[in-house]
């Protein structure tokens, strides 16, 4: 295996950094409050820098969801690529590649998921959906939400033809409660189409987890350096440096094994088992760095306002997108225990 960032990646992954940088301060994001900033969305489709992961991969995306995270920028590129180009990519039809992915590219249309608990919704024979899912991340951006029926089946829906109520999360991310009643639904794939966008969405979470893990403790470190005690900095005490270091240690397990996942579904190989340890690691390592990164700085990380409060809600909140860790190691566990690991 290799995970180095092909020439293409490395210069999608830096534009997007720059982009990220200079656009998501803490004061816009604070000027933002719980919905999205749509200037920052529209530099980035703007820059090609969503159309370009049909080329770059679930790799090359992840690269550019580490940089979103280290900003915590307020834009729904891992919804839309994963639910939107990913998966049409793979699993639609010619007609509906043709005539959904040059939308979702330019960021004209933004697709969100209500994928990771099926069963809420329910399909009738003319392809009518009917249920509610009671949180789905993005949905207030969304012109399309790609849903899971109570069989594992995927269906496109428009918001439009939906009724979407607001939802606020710890996190700001222009959530929604969508609620179907007999509303139209286009077939997406067939009947592995469920499994691979899971196991995609898993893998690209994971990799938005590590680099708000990376961010918070960026801010950590940059904190304790500067701040002194008694004329020495914090990050001269040895109970510092270590709580810092395992930080790290956690945050590059993230890491890794999103790069593994990513990289083993660009190659067509198996990576089901490698989706779920990613999502353990991002589950539990992912609050360890996040509460780590608000407790290193002392009585400022409990200031709401402070941006390193920023990073802990994300974490907290992609901890609980992906699942609580014991769920996700059982399913992991069963997974292997059932010699079923082909995605």
């Amino acid at each position: 295996m290799d995970f180095t960032p092909t020439e293409e990646q490395a210069a999608a992954r830096d534009l997007a950094a720059r982009i990220l940088g200079d656009l998501s301060t803490p004061e816009r994001l604070a000027a933002a409050g719980s919905g999205s900033d749509a200037e920052t969305w529209k530099a980035l489709c703007a820059a090609g820098l969503v159309a370009a992961v049909a080329d770059t991969g679930l790799l090359g995306l992840v690269l550019l969801l580490e940089e979103q995270g280290r900003t915590t920028a307020q834009v729904p590129f891992a919804a839309s690529c994963v639910y939107g180009l990913l998966a049409v990519s793979a699993h639609g039809s010619l007609e509906q590649r043709e005539r959904l992915l040059p939308g979702v590219g330019d960021g004209t249309a933004v697709v969100c998921g209500a994928v990771f608990e099926p069963g809420g919704v329910r399909a009738d024979a003319a392809g009518r959906l009917s249920g509610v899912v009671p949180v789905v991340p993005w949905l207030r951006d969304a012109s399309h939400v790609l849903v899971a029926d109570d069989r594992r089946r995927l269906w496109l829906v428009r918001t439009a033809d939906a009724r979407c109520a607001p939802v606020e999360l710890t996190a700001p991310w222009a959530a929604g409660r969508l609620t179907l009643e007999g509303t139209p639904g286009e077939p997406v794939g067939g009947t592995d189409a469920y499994d691979d966008v899971l196991a995609t969405a898993r893998t690209a979470f994971a990799g938005l987890q590590a680099g708000v893990c990376a961010g918070s403790l960026a801010r950590a470190v940059e904190h304790t350096n500067t701040r002194e005690q008694f004329g020495r900095p914090l990050a001269a005490k040895q109970g510092v440096q270590l709580r810092a270091a395992d930080a790290y240690m956690d945050t590059e397990a993230i890491r890794v094994t999103a790069y593994e996942a990513a990289w083993r579904r660009d190659e067509g190989l198996a990576y089901a088992t490698h989706a779920l340890t990613a999502a353990w690691w991002a589950s539990e390592a992912g609050q360890r760095v996040v509460h780590a990164g608000q407790h290193l700085h002392g009585g400022t990380g409990a200031d709401l306002e402070h941006p390193v409060h920023r990073h802990f809600l994300w974490g907290r909140q992609l901890d609980a997108y992906l699942g609580c860790g014991s769920e996700v190691l059982q399913e992991l566990g069963e997974l292997i225990a059932s010699g079923e690991e082909e995605t």
